[in-house]
This record gives structure tokens, C-alpha cells and sequence, in this order.
């Protein structure tokens, strides 16, 4: 019997390389969802418990107090601490006052948002150090090589999951650890007589500070590059223990420099050494540049209010910085050399 079109087999194209690096990307999500995404979750969740059993012991505290304690309101009347009215207190406010409220509500979000940015910090750093030493430990790159795959598009992979994914995730997470903050914060207010939009929501800009960190994502991805490459080169090179080569070959190199004032040949301070080399080979993970340093090393948050401080403007300044490109050149050319050690390192 003669086949039609029917009946012959249909040859399927080979995947495109955006739909690879999009399943390599899932992948390495599955693989770490625990680091990458409840990790984040969980260190909000302990941060807004903690803040709900503070504010329950303020609370009760407040309604125990001496009967004696008060409040000296600006008309020249008093109120007791354990009849305390925010109500009433809200209506005293001068606008100088209220200024002083939303800047205060902006650091206090910002603060309360922290913790999963702490976690986060480590999630990368082990991330990137683990990435192409542990594949080699449990043999899967022999499976990935057998794949049609380059070697560059598994690095670029876990690349792009370390310096936007992981970060992605943690600023979700933080943003809604902000809100829930926000939140038990309403609580509080109305237990005590007070309209949360007047004192909380009003003031504060929940929803700009939101759009500003997901905003800087991109900045500190980049400023990111020169640890991501270091780390992972340690990954893809150590034959055991990558957390002590990468963290001993930079301490020990600063030690020899800072022992033999090498950098006076330079015309440079051994500290330079310390805050342009060590640090961005181990610190590029956290997000904040010398730069960002520099800047609000002068910041007047009473004049300039909280919001400036994560506004695109100052962020997105990076950019126009040299070191920050440096970095990322070295990053680049580590990373090169990273997924050549791939091509050919085992354990054999």
C-alpha cells in the first residue's frame, strides 16, 4: 500500500533557541524554587509575625500603662497614654508634621521590606557557587552535554536566574512583606481611634516605592556580574570546597597587598584594593554601589524625603559610572572563562 501524507511521519523542527533558554530557565527555577522562591517568602512571613507580636505587646502595654502618662497635645490638652485617640491626634497635626509622618512611613516600608533582600544576598551567593560544581558532583552536565545544547546556554541560564530571577522573586516578596507590614500597621491605627488612609496609606507611597525597587532590578543585575562571574568560575574550576577558594583567594590576595603596601606603587591606598577587587569579587551580590554610598552619604532625608532615595533618577546614575562597567567586563570575561572549564572539567 502506497503511504500518503497521512500516514508519513511528521518531523518535528528542533526547539528555537529563545524556547530552549526559556525551558533551561524553568528548569533551574524547579530545581532551586525552594532558595528562590520560599526562601524570600518565608524570611516576610517571620518579619510581619514578629512585627504582629510586637505591636501586640505595644498594644497591651499602652492600655496598662499609669494612668498618669499623657500626652501633650499642641492646644495645651492632655491625654492619657491608655486612652490614646490618633483621631484626635491626627486633627493637632500641622503639615510640617504630616511631612515628617510620610517620610517616616516611606523608611519604615523600606526597612520592613529588608528581609527578604537579606535572604536573597545568600541565595545568590550560594546559587552561583554551587551552579557548575554541584552538576559536575552528581554527574547531571553529562546528561546536559548529551543534550543540543552549547555549553554557553546552561551558564547563560543559570546567569540570568542569579542576577534576575532571584532578584525578581525577593522584590515580589518584599514588596508584599511591605504591604502586610502596611497592613498590621492599619490595625494598630484603628484599634487606637485613627483613619489608616489619613495617617498610613495617605502619607506614605507604597505603590511608587513598589515600581522604583522592581525599576533597579536591571542596575544591580549588572553591578552583580563581577561576583556572578567570580563564583561561578570557583564552581566550574575547585575540585571540592568552591566556598573556600573563592573566599580565601581574594581575603589572602588583599592580605598580601595590604602587608606589602603594594598598592603604594600605584599611588593608590591598600583600602582601594580592598573596595574595587575583594569586595566586588565577593559583595556584588548585595545591592548597593560605592556610588550608591556616595550618594546618600549627603542625603538629607528631611528635606528630600525617603522616596529619593530608590527614585529611578539616582538608581539608574549608576550607569554612568565607570567602575560599574569595569565590573562588568570582568564578569563577562570570567563567565567566558567559566563555561570553558565546563566544556572539560570532571571529576574524573
Amino acid at each position: 500500500m502506497n503511504a500518503t501524507a497521512d500516514t508519513l511521519p511528521v518531523a518535528k523542527a528542533p526547539a528555537n533557541r529563545t524556547h530552549r533558554f526559556s525551558l533551561l530557565l524553568r528548569r533551574e527555577y524547579w530545581e532551586h524554587r525552594g532558595g528562590f522562591l520560599w526562601a524570600p517568602v518565608v524570611a516576610g512571613a517571620v518579619s510581619l509575625l514578629l512585627t504582629a507580636v510586637f505591636f501586640v505587646i505595644a498594644m497591651v502595654g499602652m492600655r496598662n500603662a499609669d494612668s498618669d502618662a499623657k500626652v501633650y497635645l499642641d492646644d495645651g490638652s492632655t491625654m492619657s497614654i491608655n486612652g490614646l485617640d490618633l483621631g484626635a491626634l491626627a486633627a493637632q497635626l500641622s503639615d510640617e508634621d504630616k511631612a515628617q509622618i510620610a517620610t517616616g512611613i516611606d523608611v519604615t516600608m523600606l526597612l520592613a521590606s529588608a528581609w527578604p533582600y537579606i535572604v536573597m544576598v545568600f541565595v545568590m551567593f550560594f546559587y552561583c557557587l554551587g551552579a557548575l560544581y554541584d552538576e559536575r558532583k552528581d554527574r547531571s552536565v553529562l546528561f546536559w552535554k548529551s543534550l543540543p545544547l552549547s555549553d554557553g546556554e546552561p551558564v547563560l541560564s543559570k546567569v540570568a536566574s542569579a542576577v534576575l530571577v532571584v532578584p525578581l522573586l525577593a522584590t515580589l516578596a518584599a514588596i508584599a512583606t511591605m504591604f502586610g507590614f502596611l497592613v498590621l500597621l492599619s490595625v494598630a491605627v484603628m484599634v487606637h481611634g485613627g483613619n489608616p488612609w489619613e495617617l498610613i496609606w495617605g502619607p506614605g507611597n507604597p505603590l511608587a516605592i513598589s515600581a522604583y525597587v522592581l525599576a533597579a532590578i536591571p542596575v544591580y543585575a549588572l553591578w552583580a556580574l563581577p561576583t556572578v562571574g567570580w563564583l561561578m568560575l570557583c564552581s566550574a574550576w575547585a575540585r571540592s570546597v568552591p566556598f573556600l577558594w573563592a573566599v580565601l583567594v581574594p581575603v589572602l590576595a588583599g592580605v598580601f597587598v595590604t602587608l606589602f603596601s603594594v598598592m603604594h606603587l600605584f599611588n593608590l591606598e591598600t583600602q582601594w584594593f580592598w573596595g574595587n577587587i575583594v569586595a566586588r569579587m565577593l559583595l556584588g551580590v548585595v545591592p548597593l554601589t560605592g556610588h550608591d554610598i556616595e550618594r546618600l552619604g549627603g542625603f538629607d532625608i528631611e528635606s528630600q524625603g525617603a522616596l529619593a532615595m530608590v527614585e529611578p533618577a539616582g538608581v539608574y546614575s549608576n550607569l554612568a559610572q565607570a567602575d560599574l562597567w569595569i565590573g562588568v567586563a570582568a564578569g563577562v570575561a570570567m563567565l567566558l572563562l567559566a563555561t570553558r572549564l565546563r566544556r572539560w572539567r570532571d571529576e574524573a
